[in-house]
């Protein structure tokens, strides 16, 4: 089964963008190794980063091979370029691709999108870059309000250039019952 992973880069006091939805603050190590991104055919973009990507220039360019999904309940698919396709069901959409062949599956962005789908058990992986800046408010990872999750450390990496400190994380799936021990 495809995997669904949340990633980018965070500051230090986890937010994925400042007050003002600036990302200057990122600073971009030499080390980091982007050809990892080959993993993902398929980007889930939440309306706020896709409004995000449009004052910045526009949406990104179609990418051979790359799927991109917006997610919004108030767009009208006037608003997205035809290389996006527009949904209102994120967890749907999102359980269906999990079914279907392909490469993993990757939420570009948005905080809220991440919630709703980790609440309905839709994302396998957390992997962020942790940027040494304390950013003191902005758009938090994870908004509030969110159930707990449970993780289990897949990788790290420091990268000394920067400072910046990369993580990666498996979603433990939550359990039901607590098993006894006999």
């Amino acid at each position: 089964m495809r995997k669904v992973v949340y990633g980018g880069a965070m500051s230090l006091d986890g937010y994925i963008a400042g007050p003002s939805g600036e990302y200057d603050w990122i600073v971009m190590d030499p080390d980091i190794d982007f050809g990892e991104m080959a993993r993902f055919d398929t980007f889930l973009i939440g309306r706020k980063t896709f409004e995000a990507m449009q004052r910045m220039g526009g949406a990104a360019p179609a990418m051979p091979g790359i799927k991109s999904i917006v997610f919004s309940r108030t767009l009208h698919p006037g608003d997205c370029p035809k290389s996006m396709t527009l949904s209102n069901d994120a967890e749907g959409v999102v359980a269906d691709l999990r079914k279907q062949p392909g490469k993993d599956i990757a939420i570009f962005g948005g905080g809220e999108l991440f919630r709703s789908l980790l609440a309905a058990g839709l994302v396998d992986e957390v992997a962020f870059s942790v940027i040494p800046v304390l950013l003191g408010g902005g758009i938090p990872l994870l908004p509030s309000p969110a159930g707990r999750a449970k993780l289990r450390l897949k990788k790290h990496r420091v990268y000394e250039k920067t400072g910046t400190v990369g993580l990666e994380y498996d979603i433990l799936p939550r359990s039901g019952r607590a098993k006894s021990k006999r």
